[in-house]
């Protein structure tokens, strides 16, 4: 939770002050993709300008999850200026969301205005398969601590932001022609947020269905929250990487979800790519 608003701008200020001095002279990119599980691949298609480890900026946590690089890198992707974030922070890592949700402050602060998240989920909704893909149309954040809690930093946005259309309408319409045109299989649907690092009991599974959820993960809503309070447009496509407890009868584990992230990581680079190109 954010307790005082001068010490986290001044710490928000600093990390985005040094990423600009690395940058130099060179465009600062509009553009900020967040590369979950399968996406790494996108990073070696782009021309790379700078690659900061996450170690090195200042106030910003590091990622500890088997998977992700935890490096910043800026360079042109498609004719396209892109910061890419390989590796993000959980909550379950033991971050506070309002320190998971750090980096998209400094996207801000930087001048970003679109933001591309991607993620591993577990599927819900019935005939999703794993390594097929998933545009966000909505969230259910029930498990998660909200990252706005504390002091509004006004300077940022509203008290109470709307979050009536938080993933951009466009971007989904953009995204599903996108899979169309290129044979790309997606579904779109909700994705719920869940605390982790626990998999969830079939019960939760059953009982989220219930409420409409898609698909379920333990990342994105928080990030997602505090994009929409910047006024950033929001994209988010998660890679069903296994079904969700109950629904299939193999017990849940990481080495699955990293091996389908890979089999679907050719269409989510792609589907990625062109998504970037198109803007």
């Amino acid at each position: 939770m954010i307790e005082s608003v001068e010490a986290y701008t001044k710490a928000v200020n600093e990390a985005a002050s040094y990423i600009k001095d690395k940058i130099g002279e060179s465009e600062i990119p509009s553009i900020c993709v967040v590369l979950g599980s399968g996406l790494a691949p996108l990073a070696d298609i782009c021309d790379v300008d700078v690659k900061l480890p996450y170690s090195d900026i200042p106030n910003f946590p590091e990622s500890t999850v088997a998977g992700h690089s935890g490096h910043l890198i800026i360079g042109t992707l498609e004719g396209k200026r892109v910061f890419l974030m390989s590796g993000r922070f959980h909550y379950y890592e033991g971050y506070d969301t309002s320190l998971c949700t750090f980096y998209i402050r400094v996207m801000c602060r930087l001048g970003v205005k679109t933001i591309y998240f991607t993620n591993a989920a577990g599927g819900i909704a019935d005939g999703m398969k794993p390594a097929e893909l998933m545009i966000i149309t909505d969230h259910l954040s029930f498990y998660c601590e909200s990252p706005l809690r504390g002091p509004n930093l006004d300077e940022f946005g509203p008290r109470f932001p709307d979050q009536s259309h938080l993933y951009d309408v466009e971007y989904i319409n953009l995204l599903e022609k996108i899979a169309k045109e290129n044979g790309i299989t997606v579904h779109k649907g909700v994705y719920a947020f869940s605390r982790g690092p626990q998999y969830e009991t079939p019960a939760e599974i059953r009982g989220l269905k219930v409420l409409g959820a898609s698909a379920v993960g333990m990342s994105t809503v928080p990030e997602a929250i505090i994009a929409s309070h910047c006024g950033i447009r929001i994209a988010a496509v998660s890679c069903i990487s296994n079904l969700a407890a109950g629904i299939s009868d193999k017990p849940l584990c990481h080495e699955e979800v990293i091996e389908n992230a890979a089999k679907a990581s050719n269409d989510s680079c792609n589907l990625a790519r062109l998504f970037i190109k198109s803007l």
